[in-house]
């Protein structure tokens, strides 16, 4: 079959960001594996770069404004999907509200991959809007007014109400799974591209010059709930002066990156932003690679993909017991309780101190990452989904 996969953002504040590395370009994979072939369509918003121009996919990027001017951008994007099927990214009007849209016209069934809580950014089921006349008027009319925006959370609320016009849902975490439903479909590395006998840490080390230093890696985009903070209090609880945090690429969405290094730059290495194909070689310099999330709605609702960056790269991986993480890792990382700084600095400082032992961890998460976690076992859990369209559309 031909798939087109709507995606709400591909800019690089978006889907763009990781190029090849983020879920919409998993899935791509996934579909290719099993023979499918799949076309990406999606907006850039206005102001924004698009991020995809490396990648060697069939991608559509329409430029979209605000409403009123949002309907012509809409209208482009529904004449390209042409697949057999369309997918719909993320459960946002401008992707899966527009599937429910074509889908309504055509005879094309539809697919709806959740990999957030979109909701969860805004009050989750405590987000209410109830403004004035007045503010309302100003929200609708003014050019900046809140609901000139596509994906405003009132939009968002109203976009779950039609998750019933979806013939099939897939999620990539048991939160998103138990408040939606649908098929569980992990995501998946690219394990013959994330090889870590490909690499010599130590020379990798020397190339970013981290020789120096017991590598705590980071390869994330800052943001508070990823428990960041708490890591780096437990290595100034530590207190151990060639330890550092490397955090690779920074944040796109705000200085937030800053304020740690304001608070806790001693501790801190950040390194620049790499491309999706040269992460490997990144990941191979750490000693440890740390996903400290805190216990807040979006944190449960993500699958973190940088922990599976580390286990396909056989790392030690110290993470917190949230959301999927204890499921992701089995028993083949170091799991400490969310924002507990001290029972972190334990654990760190212990893992630290044994580097036979933890380096067996490293290569059984690598070996549960290629079995559970691969963009193989990606397209295995996806056949069955397909197979049902095909059966159901025949």
């Amino acid at each position: 079959m031909k798939i087109s996969l709507v995606v709400s953002d591909l800019s690089t504040r978006g889907a763009g960001r990781w190029g090849g590395a983020v879920r919409p370009f998993l899935l791509t994979q996934a579909l290719q594996h099993l023979g499918h072939s799949v076309e990406i369509v999606g907006f850039v918003p206005e102001g924004a770069e698009a991020g995809t121009q490396e990648l060697d996919l069939s991608i559509y990027t329409i430029y979209a404004q605000p409403y009123p001017q949002f309907f012509r951008s809409a209208t482009q994007l529904l004449r390209q999907l042409q697949g057999d099927v369309v997918y719909a990214y993320k459960l946002k009007p401008t992707s899966f509200g527009l599937g429910v849209l074509k889908c309504l016209t055509s005879k094309q069934p539809l697919l709806l991959d959740i990999d957030d809580w979109e909701m969860s950014w805004h009050g989750g089921d405590r987000h209410h809007y109830h403004p004035s006349p007045k503010q309302f008027a100003r929200d609708l009319l003014t050019a900046d007014g809140e609901l000139r925006n596509p994906d405003h959370p009132v939009y968002l609320k109203w976009t779950e109400r039609w998750i019933k016009r979806a013939d099939k849902i897939t999620t990539h975490t048991q939160f998103l799974r138990d408040r939606f439903g649908g098929t569980y479909v992990p995501n998946g590395k690219d394990i013959e591209m994330f090889r870590p006998d490909a690499y010599d840490p130590h020379q990798i080390r020397r190339k970013l010059g981290l020789s120096n230093y017991r590598v705590l890696m980071f390869p994330g985009a800052p943001r508070p709930y990823k428990g960041l903070e708490d890591i780096l209090e437990a290595i100034a609880q530590i207190n151990e002066p060639d330890i550092r945090l490397v955090i690779v690429g920074g944040s796109p969405y705000d200085d937030y990156d800053q304020q740690l290094m304001n608070r806790w730059g001693q501790w801190i290495v950040k390194l620049p932003k790499f491309s999706y194909e040269q992460m490997p070689e990144v990941v191979s310099a750490a000693h440890v690679v740390v996903v400290p999330q805190r216990d807040v709605p979006a944190a449960r609702a993500q699958f973190p993909l940088k922990l599976t960056d580390g286990m396909a790269m056989a790392k030690p991986i110290l993470a917190t017991t949230v959301g999927d993480i204890p499921n992701i890792l089995g028993n083949t990382g170091y799991l400490v309780a969310p924002s507990h700084v001290d029972q972190m600095a334990q654990t760190l400082r212990w893992m630290l101190q044994n580097e036979d032992a933890i380096q067996v961890k490293g290569e059984q998460a690598r070996q549960r990452c290629v079995e559970k976690f691969s963009i193989e076992a990606m397209a295995a859990n996806l056949a069955p989904v397909l197979d049902h369209l095909l059966v159901r559309h025949d």
